[in-house]
């Protein structure tokens, strides 16, 4: 197979805003992109091999063809790129979905339209408003317009010739004061869409003006001592401010704005929509969005939007987003607010778009846990700045009471989990006293000289407990062995959790939610678990031992076989006759049951 000559179709190419296109061998379509500078954004493909990832190495190896559309504006090239990528669903191109298929209130196009819900959207010139992401919400709406405005339900054919004929009667829903009857002619149209109007009006955000209407008809009334309409009206009144109350978030100047944010990781991102107006959230939605190169947050963000607007009608000339995006049109302003209701708008969406994150990601790591653990390790190995992913961690921490009984003991977690089996202690051989420092280079000395030893595999990540003494001194053993450059070494101060790297001056400060300091923290309490309970057990045999060493009769070499058969204090002293007589002598049985039979009369 040929390689593609890039350098001779770059040639071709203008510095023009536009869309392009690259095609495989067999003519296929692979993927579609927009620029704002098509000659520069290409030729970045063929220029950065080594900053590329995987799958977009792959796609520009499959690259023999490359066309393009210029256009006069980049948000020309914004809207053109998002009706192909729809058109021709590219390989290459990221997949947008929905996470199910959301309702709409939908007023129908008939005479005296009917106001319901509906989750299929068909194109027979009836007005869809929606979807509604949350279903609790678009049936309070509905519930303020049946109690608001009394309309039919039933599907009666109800032209001008079949109500003058006299072809129906009015029902049960008449009779309770839910409809006017139209069907008899007891409500006119234009009176039956006067109400559909402040309908539409509600459903788009604008009930403030809806309410002004209903605030000047009750004024008239009372004017005209009408107090029975005004009664009428004022309880339609109180029902709307009720639930203008409710869906009102910020001041009701803000109007016919969206607002977008993005939450993202390796393979997936997900956006989130809200559209305002007067102050009210009218319609929003969460997507999903499956990479399949290594797109940026901005250019999935742009083709979100273009989603959103394209789906909702959306003629907002202000967008709320959480960073710049960087498409120049002078009919759409982006905004990153600062502070302010609309910087309150702004961490709503991203308050949305990170519980759905979370929710999705949930869901998928259920499913298969592999995922949970690849992500772990992922971001530790971001969080870290390792070359690595620390499949393999081990935490070394030192006990001992106040320099007496020192140990050092090792845990061991492969994929962010213990592995108890390689769980180890170490009984202090080279250091007299109190010398924390020195007893965690013996440690970390003979465990890894051992390991080379036996040529097993040295792990990613040393975390050692202590702070830049504890970590200068592992790193003396680690350059002794030769193996300071092979693995990753950091040290976890108690107090503040810092983390220092050898020869850091400054140390590392983690959000104190993030998954990497919780694994580190897991990993030390786990070492400080396990030394703790080696060195309480060491502690207890050597006060024990103390103790029967000073027992007339019963020497050394005598206690450290009771040690050793009986293996704690408890059980010795509760050892019967016989059974102390399996390791000694009748004198030394009878001196030891002496001796406990006086200290517990």
């Amino acid at each position: 197979m040929s390689a593609f000559d890039y350098k001779t179709a770059l040639a071709d190419i203008p510095h023009r805003p536009g869309v392009y296109q690259f095609w495989d061998i067999e003519g296929t379509l692979i993927y579609i992109g927009k620029a704002k500078d098509l000659r520069n954004r290409v030729g970045s493909y063929f220029n950065q091999d080594n900053q590329m990832n995987g799958k977009t190495r792959v796609l520009v190896s499959k690259i023999r063809n490359i066309t393009f559309t210029i256009v006069d504006t980049e948000i020309d090239a914004w809207l053109l790129e998002n009706s192909l990528i729809k058109k021709h669903q590219p390989r290459y191109n990221i997949m947008l979905k929905d996470d199910k298929t959301y309702p709409w209130i939908i007023i129908k196009k008939e005479p005296f339209p009917r106001v319901y819900w509906t989750r299929n959207r068909v194109k027979d010139g009836s007005t869809y408003f929606g979807p509604y992401a949350s279903v609790g919400m678009m049936h309070t709406i509905l519930d303020l317009i049946k109690e608001t405005y009394p309309l039919r339900t039933c599907t009666l054919p109800l032209t001008e010739k079949n109500i003058e004929a006299g072809k129906f009667k009015v029902c049960l829903e008449y009779q309770i004061g839910n409809c006017k009857g139209p069907c008899q002619a007891y409500q006119d149209e234009a009176d039956y869409n006067k109400n559909i109007e402040e309908i539409k009006e509600i459903l788009n955000g604008k009930i403030g003006n809806v309410i002004r209407d209903v605030k000047n008809i009750i004024k008239n009334a009372v004017a005209d001592l009408n107090f029975e309409l005004a009664h009428h009206y004022q309880r339609k009144l109180l029902v709307l401010e009720k639930y203008q109350s409710k869906s009102t978030v910020v001041n009701s100047s803000i109007t016919n704005i969206d607002v977008v944010s993005i939450a993202s990781d390796e393979r997936y991102a997900f956006v989130n929509y809200l559209k305002i107006m007067n102050g009210s959230i009218i319609q929003a939605q969460t997507i999903e969005i499956k990479k399949r190169l290594d797109e940026t947050d901005e250019e999935l963000l742009t083709l979100a939007i273009t989603e959103f607007r394209s789906k909702f009608n959306s003629t907002s000339k202000e967008i709320i987003v959480p960073f710049d995006i960087s498409i120049a049109d002078p009919e759409l302003r982006f905004t990153v607010p600062k502070l302010g209701e609309k910087k309150s708008l702004l961490e709503l969406s991203q308050k949305n778009v990170l519980f759905f994150k979370k929710e999705k990601l949930n869901q998928y790591e259920k499913l298969n846990p592999d995922l949970r653990t690849d992500r772990i390790l992922s971001q530790m190995q971001k969080d870290l700045r390792l070359t690595r992913l620390p499949q393999h961690i081990e935490c070394f921490d030192n006990s001992n009471f106040q320099g007496a009984y020192p140990v050092s003991a090792i845990v061991v977690f492969k994929d962010a989990k213990p592995s108890k089996k390689d769980y180890r202690h170490f009984n202090v051989k080279t250091v007299e006293g109190p010398n924390d420092f020195a007893t965690m280079e013996e440690a970390v000395y003979r465990r890894y000289k051992r390991m080379l030893e036996e040529e097993q595999p040295l792990p990613q990540l040393i975390i050692i407990d202590g702070g830049k003494g504890q970590l200068s001194s592992a790193m003396t053993s680690l350059k002794k062995l030769g193996i300071d450059k092979q693995v990753t070494v950091i040290g976890i101060a108690k107090r503040l959790e810092e983390l220092y790297y050898p020869g850091d001056s400054f140390p590392l400060y983690l959000d104190k939610k993030s998954e990497t300091l919780k694994v580190i923290q897991q990993l030390r309490d786990e070492a400080h678990r396990f030394g703790i309970t080696f060195h309480r057990k060491k502690r207890d045999q050597g006060t024990l031992k103390t103790e029967l060493e000073s027992i007339a009769g019963i020497g050394k070499t005598t206690a450290d076989k009771l040690l050793r058969h009986f293996k704690s204090v408890k059980r010795i002293k509760e050892a019967e006759e016989q059974d102390l007589a399996e390791v000694l002598n009748k004198t030394q049985v009878k001196t030891l049951l002496e001796y406990f039979n006086k200290e517990n009369p």
